[in-house]
């Protein structure tokens, strides 16, 4: 299915196969699947972006081209990319800076397979052992009549259009959003619509994490709450909470904590039971807050979360253990609620510095394009 980014494809094939680009197009499971994965190019920055899988196949022909393999050469003979070598590499990539191994090692794969059930091709094959990795060619040779074309070249520099595209994309939600600083006292409407509408299912799990952050933030900071280890020495302190790192980052399942009340939260979108009790298994079953999202009641989000879990386990004490470690659900009407509350207190420009302040660290911004990728 065709969509706004297809015609930077179609324009892409046309440089690359002139007459045959069409054709190129309808017969490449490659190219079908990187169309779906690009569907985000134009939505603007709230959309989800699909990297990880993208740069998993991009670092991979990258590897295959400056070997020279799209042009000749026995591949099937070459000893393999190295994993730390690709794992930088897509790193160094426009909002890559904090991609895990997961697209590399297997999630790209299964997602293919998922939009192409019939085809005998797996797209990146590995070999454990050795931790080497290549690309199948099977689909990166597409044969129109009696002509065979090598197409590596040509997902190299869509995936490049891509990024490019996103990036604009992203400079301009920066560049809304600082317009919006400046104009926050005289038409704090405007940056209160603004922001509400960073709050949605559709948008990437990066930016919901940080709009989630910068309100919850803001909504507690005031509270105050006494405490101390003798009756006549009690401490006032206002309640903090603090982002442990990026997004994906490897933080045990915690992506807030509050202080002093010790308090985690972790943010997600899935209903997945397993994700959960996953969470919590990392953090010993300490009580954990889940800010969720969905537009779903949070009394049918825990319901939910029990009935999958009561599927799979036949022993209820078990799973209640893991149910009475969830010790708040968040989603996005609370979030709302909150917002308007810190909003109330005149916290509406903090919010939105503290948005503008977490999305540069997110996304390695800079004023000036990554040049890192290919142009």
């Amino acid at each position: 299915m065709e969509h706004s980014f297809t015609a930077n494809i179609k324009s892409v094939l046309q440089k690359h196969f002139k007459r045959n680009a069409d054709k190129v197009f309808d017969q490449s499971q490659l190219i079908q699947y990187i169309n779906e994965k690009t569907r985000s190019a134009n939505k603007g920055s709230k959309a989800r972006s699909s990297f990880a899988n993208l740069y998993a196949i991009y670092v991979i022909l990258e590897d295959y081209i400056s070997k020279g393999f799209h042009k000749k050469g026995n591949y099937a003979e070459y000893e393999g990319a190295v994993f730390n070598k690709l794992f930088t590499r897509q790193r160094e990539l426009p909002f890559g800076s904090n991609l895990q191994n997961h697209a590399l090692n297997n999630r790209m794969n299964s997602e293919f397979q998922k939009y192409f059930p019939s085809s005998e091709f797996i797209p990146i094959l590995r070999k454990p052992e050795t931790n080497r990795y290549w690309f199948n060619e099977n689909l990166l040779k597409i044969k129109v009549g009696a002509t065979s074309f090598n197409i590596a070249s040509a997902v190299i520099d869509i995936i490049s259009e891509y990024s490019k595209t996103k990036q604009d994309a992203f400079q301009r939600f920066i560049k809304t959003c600082e317009e919006l600083q400046e104009i926050e006292n005289l038409n704090p409407l405007k940056v209160h619509e603004f922001i509400l509408g960073l709050l949605a299912p559709n948008v990437d799990a990066r930016l919901f994490e940080i709009v989630s952050y910068a309100i919850l933030k803001f909504f507690y900071h005031d509270q105050i709450i006494i405490w101390g280890f003798e009756m006549d020495k009690l401490n006032k302190e206002n309640l903090k909470l603090y982002k442990t790192g990026k997004t994906n980052a490897n933080d045990g399942g915690i992506d807030f904590v509050m202080k002093p009340l010790g308090r985690f939260f972790q943010v997600t979108e899935t209903l997945d039971f397993k994700k959960y009790f996953l969470d919590i298994d990392k953090i010993q079953k300490y009580p954990i807050t889940f800010v969720i999202n969905s537009e779903e009641s949070t009394k049918d989000l825990i319901k939910k979360i029990k009935d999958n879990a009561n599927k799979v386990y036949s022993i209820k004490a078990i799973v209640d253990k893991y149910m009475d470690c969830i010790e708040e659900v968040i989603n996005i009407p609370t979030l709302n609620e909150r917002f308007i509350v810190a909003e109330k207190q005149g916290c509406l420009k903090a919010i939105l510095d503290e948005i503008i302040l977490q999305s540069r660290v997110e996304f390695s911004y800079t004023n000036s394009y990554d040049d890192s990728i290919k142009e």
